[in-house]
C-alpha cells in the first residue's frame, strides 16, 4: 500500500464568490477517483496548488469591555441550514486587508460596535485554521478582543437577516443546550463560559 494522494484538479463551475473543483484523487492502492471541493479561491492560488496557509476569513471574539460578563452574539439565518444559527461575529478578509483590520471592520458594519485587539497570548492560538477541511479549504483566522459602544448594526442587505445582541452566561449556556450553533462559536462559547470578566483571554496564554 502507498499513501493517499492527488494527481491534479479541475474547475468544474464558474460562480462569483464559490466554486467547485474536481481533484484526482488517489487511494493508497492505487485506484483514482473523483473528489469534490468548493472553495472561495481562485485557480493558481487554491490551497491544493499553493499549500498556503492563509486567512481568508476572521472569526471574531468579543468581549464586551463595559461588562465583560457578556459577549457581542450574532444571530443569522443561514440558507445551507433553511434557518437561524447562533454565531460570533465574522467576515472575510478583502484584498489588501489583513485580519485585524478586517475584524475591525466587520465589527463595526455588523455590531456598529469598535473593536480593539487583544494582542497578548499565545500565537499559535492566533493564525490561520483550515475548517471543512473535507469539502473546503478555507481558513479563517479568530481576532481575540473588547467591543465597545451601543450596538447599532448596519443596514443589512435584502439576502442578511441577522440579529446582534449581548449574551451573558446563562444566555450562552441556553443557546448551547437549545439552539443551532456553529462549532466555530461553541468551541468559543465554551471558552467564554470557563473565563473571568477579571481576566477573559486567560484561555489565550497556553
Amino acid at each position: 500500500m502507498g499513501k493517499a494522494h492527488a494527481e491534479g484538479l479541475k474547475r468544474q463551475t464558474d460562480n462569483k464568490f464559490l466554486n467547485m473543483y474536481e481533484i484526482d484523487a488517489v487511494r493508497r492502492d492505487g485506484v483514482h477517483f473523483p473528489y469534490y471541493i468548493a472553495t472561495r479561491r481562485e485557480t493558481g492560488d487554491l490551497m491544493y496548488e499553493t499549500g498556503t496557509l492563509r486567512a481568508d476569513g476572521v472569526v471574531i471574539y468579543p468581549v464586551y469591555r463595559p461588562d465583560p460578563g457578556k459577549l457581542v452574539v450574532i444571530r443569522q439565518f443561514r440558507y445551507p441550514v433553511n434557518g437561524y444559527i447562533y454565531e460570533v461575529p465574522a467576515g472575510l478578509v478583502d484584498a489588501g486587508e489583513d485580519p485585524a483590520e478586517a475584524a475591525v471592520r466587520e465589527m463595526k458594519e455588523e455590531t456598529g460596535l469598535d473593536f480593539t485587539l487583544y494582542r497578548e497570548g499565545s500565537d499559535a492560538l492566533m493564525r490561520p485554521f483550515v475548517q471543512s477541511q473535507g469539502m473546503s479549504d478555507e481558513c479563517d483566522v479568530t481576532v481575540f478582543g473588547y467591543a465597545d459602544g451601543v450596538l447599532n448594526p448596519g443596514a443589512q442587505e435584502a439576502t442578511e437577516d441577522i440579529e446582534v445582541f449581548l449574551a451573558d452566561k446563562d444566555e450562552i449556556r441556553r443557546i448551547l443546550r437549545e439552539e443551532l450553533v456553529s462549532l466555530r462559536a461553541a468551541y468559543l462559547f465554551m471558552m467564554f463560559l470557563n473565563s473571568s470578566p477579571e481576566d477573559p483571554f486567560t484561555f489565550l496564554h497556553i
